[in-house]
């Protein structure tokens, strides 16, 4: 429920640009946090594959499961550092709001990918529930996020007119049922079975 907090945040904070505040104006005991915010570093691999109607063997899912997972978990680390920006209502320039927006799409595309590669092609025996399993859980988790990445160049355009967004909270809240701890444990259960390492979960490697 944090993550959604600090997502809906953000949609404020473009909102306060559309009555002229100036975001680009950092006070002076802000100008650590703004610096650490612009030294987050996109991470720059994502789980791809082109596969379609292969039969995909159980080290290659369990490798596929281990990038998936380390990915999503290094792009909401990424995140992060913005969200907590936000919730502490620290102020935000244009770019580093581009920034977050090009985290978002990462994050989509990485959940995209991995579930066309599982629905896509024939995966060994005792990995197919499963792997649904985590792709649902953690899109579930990255729901709101792809909201605000929807809602993001409708908001930029309003904001620029001096138009006030306005924000469909109770959609958002709706989206994030199919992220439980229950799930979660599930899934930590399946990776300790099949010893599949990942550092997701702040489960480290």
């Amino acid at each position: 429920m944090r993550k959604l907090f600090f997502s809906f945040l953000i949609l404020l904070t473009l909102s306060a640009c559309s009555q002229g505040e100036n975001i680009d104006a950092i006070e002076d005991e802000v100008e650590d946090e703004v610096r650490s915010i612009q030294d987050v570093k996109i991470p720059d691999v994502i789980f791809t594959s082109e596969k379609q109607k292969s039969v995909i063997d159980e080290e290659e899912i369990k490798l596929s499961i281990k990038i998936y997972l380390d990915s999503f978990e290094e792009l909401f680390i990424a995140s992060e550092s913005f969200q907590e920006a936000i919730y502490d209502e620290k102020e935000l320039t244009i770019e580093d709001l581009e920034k977050l927006d090009k985290l978002n799409k990462l994050t989509k595309k990485n959940d995209e990918n991995f579930s066309n590669y599982i629905l896509n092609n024939t995966l060994p025996e005792g990995y197919e529930e499963e792997s649904k399993r985590i792709s649902r859980y953690i899109t579930a988790v990255n729901e709101v996020l792809y909201e605000i990445d929807e809602m993001f160049d409708d908001v930029m355009n309003d904001a620029n007119e001096g138009v006030i967004p306005k924000v469909n909270l109770k959609s958002l809240i709706s989206n994030v049922g199919a992220a439980t701890g229950k799930e979660q444990k599930k899934i930590e259960e399946f990776l300790d079975k099949k010893n599949i390492k990942t550092k997701a979960f702040g489960r480290g490697e």
